[in-house]
């Protein structure tokens, strides 16, 4: 029987409970959808401390002064740091990251506020999703048979131009979606005052999205510190001291890969004291800029 054949009293209350029931199914699905996405944040944030836990706590055991003056020592050995390693890492990235920054933002603002609706902006947005996506070792690769392999040397020029095309994909898309989120109005009030197309992107776009774009760079330089696959097929690594980048360059990422997987415990000790080094770098850089862009616009 429907409730159009019952009295307006049932009918209501047939209603009421219709609403109650479904009421309680919304209920207990979203207690299901909240139970389920706690239960996958606290598994997350878990193993996320522990491996905290577990690099400050073999990591602090390997530092000390030695191993910021001393070069990477040989199996067994009493003394040695990782000076060599830690200066090539930071001039490696230091020079990709100079290399590859002014590349991706003036991509980022082409694709942005020029090219939304022309193929060409449709292509090189979609190589650079490729680029995004693709392992860092296939980088690697390719720069190992495009200059390596030519060059029939290893070389830390390599290694940057590797990390490079790296930081190059992950800047562009920071760029583009802080410059789309950047109000129309602004862009509107700067022309109605007479202002250049390139002026309003420098001076206003621009300077509205500098705290994104900033974070896009520090996202960049955080994925680079860490990779070994690209600097093992172009820097490779040097035992020795070396400022050249035309020469093959140690770094940290290819000493912690090696020392840690050898059965030397002196090796595995700094090879740990290395992977401190790396997070506490990347946790300082990005601190630091939230701290110094915090309050700018």
């Amino acid at each position: 029987m429907s409730t159009d054949t019952l009295p307006a009293g049932a009918a209501a209350l047939a209603l009421q409970a219709s609403r109650l029931a479904h009421h309680r199914r919304r209920k207990l699905v979203n207690r299901i959808a909240l139970t389920l996405s706690l239960a996958a944040m606290a598994s997350g944030v878990f193993w996320l401390m522990w491996i905290l836990f577990e690099t400050v706590r073999l990591g602090l055991g390997g530092l000390s002064l030695s191993l910021f003056t001393e070069m990477t020592p040989p199996p067994q050995a009493e003394t040695g740091g990782l000076a060599n390693a830690i200066f090539g890492s930071l001039l490696m990235v230091g020079v990709a990251t100079l290399v590859g920054t002014p590349i991706g933002i003036l991509a980022g603002i082409y694709l942005a506020e020029y090219g939304q609706k022309t193929w060409l902006g449709t292509a090189v947005r979609f190589i650079n999703d490729i680029l995004l996506s693709a392992p860092s070792i296939v980088i690697g690769l390719f720069i190992y048979a495009a200059i390596v392999a030519r060059m029939k040397a290893f070389s830390g020029w390599a290694g940057v131009l590797a990390l490079a095309l790296i930081v190059i994909p992950v800047v562009i898309r920071q760029t583009e979606n802080m410059l789309t989120l950047i109000p129309n109005a602004l862009r509107e009030a700067a022309y109605a005052l007479g202002t250049p197309k390139w002026k309003v992107i420098l001076s206003v776009t621009l300077s509205a999205a500098r705290s994104g774009v900033i974070t896009g760079v520090l996202l960049a330089v955080a994925r680079i510190s860490g990779e070994t696959a690209p600097l093992l097929f172009t820097a490779l690594s040097n035992q020795f001291w070396t400022s050249h980048l035309g020469e093959p360059m140690a770094s940290l990422p290819v000493t912690i890969f090696k020392f840690a997987m050898s059965p030397y415990e002196n090796w595995q000790k700094l090879a740990w004291a290395g992977v401190f080094l790396i997070t506490l770098g990347v946790l300082v850089i990005n601190i630091a800029a939230r701290v110094l862009f915090k309050n700018k616009h």
